[in-house]
């Protein structure tokens, strides 16, 4: 291309000299002049075609990547599906675009994109909040204010300059591991017009948002801080209400620099008080604003609702106020997902099924004249041979940590279930004796 352009360029400047040279000596051009002419003009309109056909053709290559992404998408989108209405198929196929962890499958890319889109779609703190794309810990460092600030002074020719140093602290983002789980009824799964990928997105999701928004706001002791270890505050007169002078004092307590993304965080019983609040004027303090984010604006500020803020109650902080891009949220790529076939598949519960069997093998084995002290050792053995059995049928084993959880599943699970079946049957003897 820039040969291209240099080559045109050049003859542009042969065409202006032909040009030039004529008006300078006040004539018409020469038949070799007007032959050369003619041909610059002829090689100027192909050149102009060529360049465009370049253009046109290197457009056509930055939508490549484009294509190969909705490919990848749709790909990974068919095989999430496959896998969410036959984990075990999509398991021993060698084409699956999935990759398995010690946890299960791992969450496609554009699926688990489409997971966090949709969570900040419906949890506005997590979307203002700043997020970190990083896996382990990450630390950021900040200057301590309240103790000491680099600070800018007059200087002095000749005179030494007084260095201030700041001290510096830092915050550590750590990793913590949080499940969620989507239960999607077996006639869904066999239904194969229902869009399963979307349903399983947008169930997620809402317990993903509901979830993180708690600890954004809450925190949880040990784990994500959150807003918990705010300390400015304003305390109001009234335990149960708060007033204008309140709200302004609030507002007026963040230096104006977070003025700019500052927004209201509170319950929606505590907005129905702020509602009936109004000024001098008898004009109410939060107006309705159907272009703002939350629809509801109060002293100027969007008003966002959450059902993990507590009502005003006594020692409670039941409004906050401020920018939220000052919290950080580390965000772990590569999040796992299992697809448990039964009911009670994440707990390895099978207790209501062997119970009963285990019981009607030991009345069978009382039937043979079999010795009392060889039915427990024979129903607790049949126990757990069954459980294993049962919980091959039902669980995923792709990694040797599945192949431990399973075996230890199927001993405790098997001497229980045992344990529970004489027990059953000594509750019996003993109603019968009393009868």
């Amino acid at each position: 291309m820039k040969a291209l352009i240099e080559k045109k360029n050049a003859l542009l400047d042969e065409a202006d000299a032909l040009i030039n040279k004529a008006k300078t000596e006040n004539r018409a051009f020469e038949d070799s002049e007007l032959n050369r002419y003619n041909e610059i003009k002829a090689e100027l309109a192909r050149l102009n075609k060529t360049i465009s056909a370049v253009k046109e053709t290197r457009e056509a290559e930055i939508d490549e990547p484009d294509n190969k992404k909705n490919s990848t998408e749709e790909t990974e989108t068919r095989f999430f599906e496959a896998y969410i209405r036959n984990p075990k198929a999509v398991e021993t196929r060698a084409d699956t675009n999935l990759t398995f962890g010690a946890n299960g499958a791992i969450i496609p890319t554009s699926i688990e994109n489409k997971i966090i889109d949709k969570v900040k779609e419906i949890c506005p703190i997590f979307e203002l909040a700043t997020k970190y794309n990083v896996g382990g810990t990450l630390t950021i460092p900040y200057i301590d204010t309240d103790t000491s600030d680099n600070k800018m002074a007059y200087s002095t020719e000749f005179t030494e300059l007084e260095s201030t140093s700041a001290s510096f602290k830092s915050i550590s983002l750590t990793g913590f591991l949080a499940a969620t789980l989507c239960k999607i009824s077996k006639s869904l799964i066999n239904n194969s017009q229902f869009d399963i990928v979307s349903y399983t997105i947008q169930h997620m999701a809402v317990n993903i948002a509901q979830w993180i928004e708690g600890q954004l706001l809450n925190g949880t002791s040990g784990k994500i801080e959150g807003l918990s270890g705010v300390t400015q505050s304003v305390t109001t007169a009234s335990a149960t209400a708060i007033t204008g002078d309140e709200l302004i004092d609030l507002q007026e307590s963040i230096p104006d620099v977070y003025q700019n993304g500052a927004v209201w965080i509170m319950a929606k019983s505590t907005r129905t008080k702020i509602r009936k609040l109004k000024d001098g004027e008898g004009n109410y303090l939060l107006q309705r604003d159907f272009t703002a984010p939350a629809r509801y604006i109060l002293l100027g500020k969007p008003v966002y609702i959450s059902d993990n803020m507590p009502n005003m109650a006594a020692g409670k902080t039941a409004i906050f106020y401020g920018d939220m891009s000052g919290l950080a949220v580390k965000i772990t790529e590569g999040s796992q997902f299992n697809v448990y076939t039964e009911k009670y598949g994440t707990q390895h519960a099978i207790g209501m099924i062997l119970i009963p069997v285990l019981y009607l093998i030991g009345i069978a084995l009382k039937k043979i004249s079999l010795p009392n002290k060889f039915i427990p050792l024979i129903l607790g053995a049949s126990g757990v041979i069954l459980s294993a059995i049962y919980l091959l049928s039902v669980t995923q084993i792709i990694s040797t940590q599945d192949v431990w959880t399973a075996i230890f599943a199927a001993i405790t699970q098997g001497i229980l279930c045992a344990g529970a079946s004489v027990y059953a049957n000594q509750i019996y003897k003993q109603i019968k004796k009393g009868d």
